[in-house]
């Protein structure tokens, strides 16, 4: 109930689903998971201001005291192993002036921060953690606190300019700011999340480079769509998986068992949204995603509509797993209402996404407009005639 679109969450959009009557039904009972849910919504609604304000600062300091932008963005573009980020050298220093203006940074920061897996992540990040410190006893600070949360949300952030560079289908003309803004906020994240201490700043890092190995497949898949496969996508999802599973362990201070249960239930849940963020994406810029599971299933089965229903079959399998992760929690523990509830608002997300895709009958369109799976379909046929050629001339029948 924090996305970015607010339509989402209205009485009608409830209404239209079976995630979202259950919804309604625990706002009109008061019932503990929407109280639990309303509380740190609340505190969201107030704190995220605050957190913008103090990534905007942050940011602009990093960027205009960098005398040596062209070293800061090598440096970065030689940890993430990829050329989309490279900036031609006579660039950087118009883009480090134009990103000096706090109007024009804030506009971009603005851009990135909206978000579903930001401004869905922030309230869940705060009662993870409030979560864990009642349960394992732990007095953090609140400076320290605020310090791991904010470091996570922001290398959650940093993979939205990511994306953009790579897909390069939204806010084009502000890509080359987003490459250079990307090693700042990297920076900035490392030393936030740092002030939790070695074991801390150590998971994040080994999320943060398996991240990097599922955008680097979801990379090479863009580049050649008709070689897509299970595995390719399980790759793909890794960057789910690693940013907020890591994540979710640093929200338990990186406590076993309690870290452990938290990497799943997050890993899994982020890559539950990912199958609702793909068809939302579908219905919003009219075309299937690259790679993505609707477009996996839809080439091996030859129909966009059955690749949209296995996608929602695909996300049950994610919820399914991240509801193991609650079974696994300690019998009464504190904040167990409110990721019952979260659970329900993430399957009400798919289910509303794929609702419009049939409300709006978007398949006739889709099928007569995604030439990718034109194009798989005749190189499936042309590998069919050369294998029928090759038995006839080797005399097999």
């Amino acid at each position: 109930m924090n996305g970015k679109d607010e339509s989402v969450f209205t009485k009608s959009a409830l209404m239209g689903t079976g995630s979202g009557r259950i919804i309604l039904k625990q706002i009109l009972f008061r019932e503990s998971g929407y109280k639990q849910f309303n509380k740190y919504r609340q505190k969201t609604e107030q704190e995220f201001p605050e957190f913008t304000k103090r990534f905007l600062v942050s940011l602009h300091e990093r960027i205009t005291s960098d005398t040596n932008p062209s070293g800061t963005l090598k440096k970065f573009l030689d940890e993430v192993g990829s050329s989309e980020f490279t900036l031609d050298e006579h660039k950087i220093n118009d883009v480090k002036s134009r990103l000096s203006k706090p109007d024009v940074l804030s506009d971009r920061l603005g851009r990135i921060l909206n978000s579903n897996f930001v401004k869905m992540t922030f309230p869940v990040f705060t009662a993870l953690f409030d979560g864990a410190s009642d349960y394992l006893k732990e007095n953090v600070p609140a400076d320290i606190k605020n310090s791991i949360i904010d470091g996570h949300i922001l290398a959650i952030d940093l993979s939205e300019p990511m994306d953009r560079i790579i897909d390069k289908d939204e806010d084009f003309e502000y890509l080359d700011d987003y490459k250079l803004m990307s090693p700042y906020i990297l920076e900035i994240a490392r030393e936030k999340i740092s002030r939790g201490g070695d074991s801390i700043l150590k998971t994040f890092e080994e999320g943060f480079k398996d991240a990097r190995i599922g955008q680097y497949i979801d990379s090479k898949l863009k580049s050649k769509p008709e070689s897509i496969s299970d595995e390719g996508m399980i790759g793909c999802y890794k960057k789910y998986r690693a940013v907020m599973g890591s994540a979710g362990r640093n929200m338990a201070l990186n406590h076993r068992p309690l870290g452990d249960i938290y990497h799943l239930g997050m890993a899994k849940a982020g890559e539950c949204v990912g199958c609702g963020n793909e068809i939302e994406d579908a219905v919003k810029s009219g075309s299937i995603k690259i790679p993505s599971w609707p477009l996996y299933y839809s080439l091996n089965v030859g129909d966009i509509k059955k690749g949209f229903e296995l996608t929602m079959k695909k996300s049950k399998i994610y919820s399914y797993d991240a509801r193991i992760a609650l079974q696994m929690l300690p019998q009464g523990y504190p904040i167990m209402p409110f990721l019952e509830f979260l659970f329900v608002t993430i399957s009400h997300y798919n289910e509303y996404w794929y609702n419009e895709m049939v409300r709006r009958n978007l398949f006739p369109y889709f099928e007569k407009n995604t030439n990718v799976l034109v194009d798989y379909q005749k190189n499936i046929k042309a590998l069919e005639n050369k294998d029928k050629e090759r038995k006839v001339f080797s005399g097999s029948s």
